[in-house]
Formats: C-alpha cells, structure tokens, sequence
C-alpha cells in the first residue's frame, strides 16, 4: 500500500496525478491538499474516504504542511511520496519592470512552501524509503520572455532535488518538466498573464493551442503518479528530467 500527498490536487495537472496514483492499485491511498475543498470532495466521492484524505489551507502556512504529514499518519499510518505540484506562474514580466513583492510571492509558493513542507516530511520519507517527486519546467532551463520569477523558482526547485538526493540517500528524488499540459495555466497565458511577453513569444503558446499541441494533463500526470508509487529508480535520483524521456518509460500512460 503507497500513501501518496499530492499539492494542488483541486484541478489541472493536480487532479489527473491524484486520479491516477489512486487507479495504479487498489489499495494506494492519498492525501489532497488545495485551497478549497470543493474540488477535492469530488475526488472523495469517486474513490471513497477510506482512501482520500483532504487537507485544505495555504501550503505556505507551516501549520497546513504539518496537518498534510499528520494526516497522512494519523490515517493511514505511513507517508511514501509527496508529489510538489502547486505553483504560481504571476509575475510576467520584464526584468526592467520586476516587482519584488510579486516575485517574494511567487518564491513563497512555488520555493519556499515545498522546502517547508518537505523539511515536515522527511522524516516520515525516511521511514518510508519514499519519495520527493517535483514538478518542475523547462523555464528552469530555458529561457521565457518575460518568465524570469517562473523559471528561477522552478531553477531552485531542480537543485533542491540534487540537494535532497545527496542528503537523504534513502529519499528518491526528482525534478520532473511536464511540457506543455492543457490546463487554466495556459489559458491565464493566452488571455491575462501573457500581456507582458513579446508579441512572437506570446504567440508561440497561442500557436500550441490552435493547433491542439497541448498534452491532456493525464499524459505527464501518469509519470509523476507512477513514480510515487512505485519509487524513483535509484539512478535517477537528484536529477531534472523532462517527462517523456525514455528512461522514465516505464512510467508512461
């Protein structure tokens, strides 16, 4: 039995690793956290609450990573895998114009938040010979118009794996880029966050829409929900990888 807690889990790239890891086997179960419940008692409902534990509130708030570990416990006595997924992409902006309060935001959520939650993690990951498992993006090693918060978040993301990989050998660890996923992230792109960017940049995510190249969430959801379960392979841990690279084959939808 896997014990799996999924950050951001309401919707989106979230939500198809939640329904994914709780169809890899019978018996896995799962901790949901979000912001709001709502969306999370439609996961209860479809898989029962014997096997969903919801936790909402702010991932920043150290008392919500707490409750997550805690709950995970309390319920069902173990913790194996936390998936990293909740992240903000605002701002996007050039750096002349860079608003430090909004990039502090940014690395609060999508930095600072997962190594609060980890830190209360690890030592029930330790017990487990679990996993770290973090969505990361090719904006960590690229560069965006105009994504300069984004990707060095995501940057930090990707050594705080190697980090946690050379600290904790028992820890699986790994910074995964999901490509390009049909969720509200894009459209906030397209429609509101991509304002900022140049014309051809903002484009190219236009172009990807039009022409239907964005990836049904389950696709990259299937790799990081299998790899939760079923265990970073050991010669992968500490790495960046994106997520249809061969080596994580065994991994796919």
């Amino acid at each position: 039995m896997s014990v799996v807690a999924v950050t951001g889990a309401s919707r989106g790239l979230g939500r198809a690793i939640a329904s994914i890891v709780l169809t890899c086997e019978k018996d896995t179960k799962i901790v949901a956290i979000a912001r709001s419940a709502d969306k999370l008692k439609e996961l209860e409902a479809e898989f029962g609450s014997e096997r969903v534990a919801i936790v909402t509130g702010d991932i920043c708030d150290k008392e919500v990573a707490k409750k997550v570990v805690n709950t995970a416990v309390q319920k069902f006595g173990k913790l194996d895998s936390i998936v990293f997924n909740a992240g903000v992409l605002d701002p996007i902006k050039p750096l002349e114009f860079a608003d430090i309060a909004a990039w502090r935001n940014l690395f609060e959520v999508n930095f600072f938040s997962i190594v609060g939650l980890l830190s209360e993690a690890i030592p029930e990951l330790r017990k487990s010979k679990g996993n770290a498992i973090f969505v990361s993006s090719s904006a960590s090693v690229f560069p965006y118009d105009a994504w300069a918060a984004y990707g060095c978040s995501k940057a930090a993301l990707n050594r705080l794996a190697l980090s946690l990989a050379d600290e904790e050998k028992e820890i699986g660890a790994l910074a995964v880029d999901p490509g390009v996923v049909r969720t509200g992230m894009q459209v906030n792109i397209r429609e509101n966050l991509g304002q900022h960017m140049k014309e051809e940049a903002l484009q190219q995510f236009k172009d990807l829409h039009e022409n239907d190249q964005l990836l049904p969430p389950e696709v990259p959801g299937s790799v990081y929900a299998k790899l939760a379960v079923y265990g970073v392979p050991d010669d992968l841990s500490g790495q960046y990888i994106v997520h249809d690279d061969e080596k994580l084959k065994k991994f796919f939808l």
